[in-house]
C-alpha cells in the first residue's frame, strides 16, 4: 500500500485527488494539509510514502516546504503539483529536492502512474513542461550547456542506464530491460550520480535532457495517456 500525503490549499483540488486515488487498491491517502507549514508534522505523524505537494500556497509554499522536509532523515519523496504558469519555479523545486512534477490537468491514469514510479524510487518529469524546465536550467547554469566531459566519463552500460532512467523507468524496469539485477542497476546509478555530480534521479534526468542524451519531445519508453480525464473534471 502506497501511503500518500496531500498538500494543497484548495479544498476542491484535494477532493478531486481523493476521488482519483481512492479508486486505486494500492494507494491510500493517509492525511491532508492545506499549507506547507503543516507538512513536517503530518509526515512525522502519518509516515507517508510520498508527498503530493502544490507549488503555490498562501503561507509556506511547496518549494520551501520541500526544502525543509529534505532536512529530515529518511524523508519521503515529494512530487510537485503544478500548472503551466508555474514552470519558471520548477527547477527551484528540483533543486530543493523534489522527485518530480505533474501538471494539475494531467489524466488520472498519468497521476497514478507518477505516484507509483516515485514511490518505487523513480523520478517523474511531466513532458509537457520539461522543455521549459531545461530552458530555466540553462539560464541558471550556462557553464553546463556545452558537451560535458562528465558525460564522456560514463561507461557504455552507464550511458544505457542513464537513457532508461531519463525515460522514466524505475530500477526494477531498468534491470528487466538490461537483463541484470536491481543491485547492479543501483550500482550503475550511484556511479552516474558521482560522475555527473548530480544528487538524485531528477537532477540526472535534467542533465540528460540538457546534454541531448534524450529529448523532452521524444516518445518515452513508457507511453502516457491523453489528458482526457483530469483533476478539474473530477472536481466538478
Amino acid at each position: 500500500m502506497i501511503k500518500v500525503l496531500l498538500v494543497d490549499d484548495q479544498e476542491l483540488v484535494r477532493r478531486g485527488l481523493q476521488r482519483i486515488l481512492g479508486q486505486e487498491a494500492d494507494i491510500n491517502v493517509v492525511a491532508e494539509c492545506n499549507d506547507g507549514s503543516q507538512v513536517l508534522h503530518a509526515v512525522q505523524t502519518h509516515k507517508p510514502d510520498i508527498v503530493l505537494m502544490d507549488v503555490r500556497m498562501k503561507q509556506v509554499d511547496g518549494i520551501t516546504a520541500t526544502r525543509e522536509l529534505k532536512l529530515m532523515a529518511d524523508s519521503p519523496p515529494v512530487m510537485m503539483l503544478t500548472t503551466f504558469g508555474d514552470d519558471e519555479v520548477l527547477w527551484n523545486a528540483l533543486e530543493a529536492g523534489a522527485a518530480g512534477f505533474v501538471l494539475k490537468d494531467s489524466s488520472a491514469e498519468e497521476l497514478v502512474r507518477a505516484i507509483r514510479v516515485i514511490s518505487e524510487g523513480g523520478a517523474w518529469l511531466d513532458p509537457a513542461i520539461t522543455g521549459k524546465v531545461i530552458e530555466q536550467y540553462q539560464r541558471l547554469h550556462p557553464e553546463n550547456n556545452q558537451q560535458s566531459t562528465q558525460l564522456s566519463s560514463l561507461t557504455t552500460r552507464e550511458h544505457e542506464v542513464l537513457v532508461l532512467l531519463a525515460q522514466g523507468l524505475v530500477n526494477r524496469e531498468i534491470a528487466d530491460h538490461l537483463f541484470v539485477s536491481e543491485a547492479t542497476v543501483k550500482t550503475h546509478i550511484s556511479h552516474i550520480f558521482n560522475k555527473l555530480d548530480t544528487r538524485d534521479r531528477a537532477a540526472a534526468i535534467v542533465f540528460a535532457y540538457n546534454h541531448g542524451v534524450v529529448s523532452p519531445r521524444s516518445p518515452a519508453t513508457i507511453q502516457k495517456s491523453a489528458r482526457s480525464e483530469n483533476f478539474k473534471s473530477d472536481q466538478d
